[in-house]
């Protein structure tokens, strides 16, 4: 057998074992997982970050297929699909990022299980969206907020094409529901999700900025200002569309004057939003009229 066959055989087989390590290790210490997303999270260097995401993210693709239902291995990468491409893809490569959603999106309603089937394959039905909503609890709440998080970014990358704005109404339902579980969750979370939502849309496909400032307000508060996330999008979204460039420069000069480090949490979010508002900086003029 020649050496390179050899090498790939040998190859093929570090791989094998190495996954059957790591499968073994999960089912015997399952909150291995969460602390695996943890520690990507607080990362505070994005470019670390941003090489080491894609390989994990494989690893948990090649788990799952051995263990397909395992809720916490579908959430991580429901999680983990969404964070690498509001984070590092999107604003380069949109339609790349469209599909990682669409994947991020696919992973999370897994994780919800039948709750999840219902929601992908939902009707037209106002009463049956309520009733599927209903029956998710703050258990889910985790894989429930990143699907819906990379569905509406999806949506919102694809606002061109009719399958996507049948969909708006789903998602907006969704986001109200997660405001009911919990509004505070993750520093604000799901009020910044809902000002997107708000502001980030012409008033045609549903947007209401004059009704987003309060949430992006509220998100603030719960953080005491200091997840980046909230203004980053606030003055992205509503600041923009209402054409007030004083809270603009308020907003992108308190990200770029704050400590990434102050929510270890979310080090690499805060840390990633504030290098992208120092870019926003530069193209002002691009946005105010």
């Amino acid at each position: 057998m020649k050496k390179q066959s050899i090498n790939g055989v040998l190859l093929i087989i570090t791989v094998f074992v190495l996954q059957s390590c790591v499968k073994l290790a999960l089912q015997l210490n399952p909150s291995l997982i969460p602390h695996l997303t943890q520690s990507i999270f607080e990362e505070c260097d994005p470019e670390f970050a941003k090489q080491a995401i894609p390989a994990n993210l494989k690893l948990m693709e090649g788990l799952i297929k051995n263990d397909p239902d395992n809720s916490q291995i579908l959430t991580t990468l429901s999680m983990g699909f969404t964070g690498y491409s509001m984070l590092f893809v999107e604003a380069d490569d949109p339609d790349r990022a469209s599909d990682l959603y669409l994947r991020a999106t696919n992973y999370g309603l897994r994780a919800l299980g039948k709750n999840g089937l219902a929601l992908k394959n939902q009707g037209k039905k106002k009463e049956h969206l309520e009733t599927i909503l209903k029956a998710i609890g703050k258990k889910e709440l985790k894989p429930f907020l990143w699907a819906t998080i990379s569905w509406n970014a999806w949506i919102n990358l694809n606002l061109d094409k009719p399958e996507a704005l049948s969909q708006l109404s789903i998602t907006q339902a969704c986001i109200e529901r997660i405001m009911e579980l919990d509004a505070q969750y993750l520093h604000g979370l799901p009020c910044i999700l809902m000002g997107i939502s708000l502001s980030a849309r012409p008033p045609m496909f549903g947007g209401k900025s004059n009704k987003a400032k309060s949430y992006f307000e509220r998100a603030l508060e719960v953080s005491d200002g200091k997840f980046f996330f909230a203004q980053y999008y606030f003055a992205r979204y509503y600041a923009v569309r209402e054409q007030d460039k004083k809270l603009f420069f308020k907003l992108i000069q308190e990200i770029i004057d704050g400590n990434p480090s102050e929510l270890k949490d979310v080090c690499l979010i805060n840390t990633v939003m504030q290098h992208k508002a120092k870019e926003l900086k530069k193209i002002t003029d691009e946005f105010f009229f």
